[in-house]
């Protein structure tokens, strides 16, 4: 019965643990370019009380044993990078990614982070950048004055500068791509880190190869579906409740064992 108040309880902290991620997700339903995280379980260490095959008489042995499991614990929360859905806006520089890739970001100590949020804006010196001002990799520069900003679903970006007729190419948009995307850290922001697990990045141009493209005009999406994270929160509650019973009823257990003794 102390086992199984231990046991209840490693299954109260998993479902906890569920709930704080299906509630992130949720509060990010709207969130351009979030991934979705779901978390995976596993069952911890077995108490041995009697060996699989250990011998029963001179002859036989036990087909089965005796293991007693000591409960669940966390294997790791995922990012699910599915492609979220697009919606279009009216903002030139609103680009979505269709298919594998990352934008590239220049953080502010020069290290690159990347993201799948392309709801870029200008700063005063005419550079795109994320909403909070990390410049977009490889840097374009919108000349004053620049309109009619064009982005081919290759990453070529174009406008017509002032006192121009012709459009003039000012760059292009490269992607990242990584051999484990589950493996980056997001660091808030939108933004995600490489790490030893996610391998180190490879770039090239949006179409070519491996890497999506490019849709000018449209953001991607949250990946998150509420319906499925509403029928996840309802499991992840009833699951926390059930072991919560457990708890209760080997306090029960306790209680009556207690009353014979005295």
């Amino acid at each position: 019965m102390i086992r199984s108040l231990y046991t209840g309880t490693t299954g109260m902290n998993a479902m906890q643990l569920s709930i704080d991620v299906i509630a992130n997700n949720l509060a990010n339903v709207s969130t351009t370019g979030f991934k979705r995280s779901t978390t995976n379980f596993e069952d911890l260490l077995y108490e041995t009380i009697k060996v699989p095959g250990g011998q029963t008489s001179s002859d036989t042995q036990s087909p089965t044993g005796i293991l007693v499991g000591l409960g669940v614990g966390t294997g790791a929360v995922e990012k699910i990078f599915s492609q979220g859905p697009l919606t279009q806006t009216s903002n030139p520089l609103d680009i979505a990614i269709q298919g594998s890739g990352f934008f590239q970001i220049q953080m502010p100590d020069g290290t690159t982070a990347y993201t799948r949020a392309g709801n870029f804006q200008t700063d005063s010196n005419g550079r795109v950048t994320t909403p909070d001002g990390y410049v977009l990799l490889p840097a374009i520069t919108i000349p004053e004055g620049a309109n009619s900003i064009t982005i081919s679903s290759t990453g070529v970006v174009s406008a017509i500068l002032a006192g121009a007729t012709a459009s003039t190419q000012l760059g292009t948009i490269q992607l990242a791509n990584f051999i484990n995307n589950p493996g980056l850290t997001a660091i808030g922001d939108n933004l995600f880190l490489p790490t030893d697990a996610s391998g180190t990045a490879s770039t090239g141009n949006p179409g070519e190869n491996s890497y999506g493209t490019l849709a000018q005009t449209f953001l991607e999406s949250s990946n998150v579906n509420i319906v499925q994270e509403m029928a996840n929160m309802i499991t992840a509650q009833r699951a926390y409740e059930i072991n919560s019973k457990s708890i209760t009823t080997s306090n029960e257990m306790m209680q009556t064992t207690n009353g014979l003794i005295t």
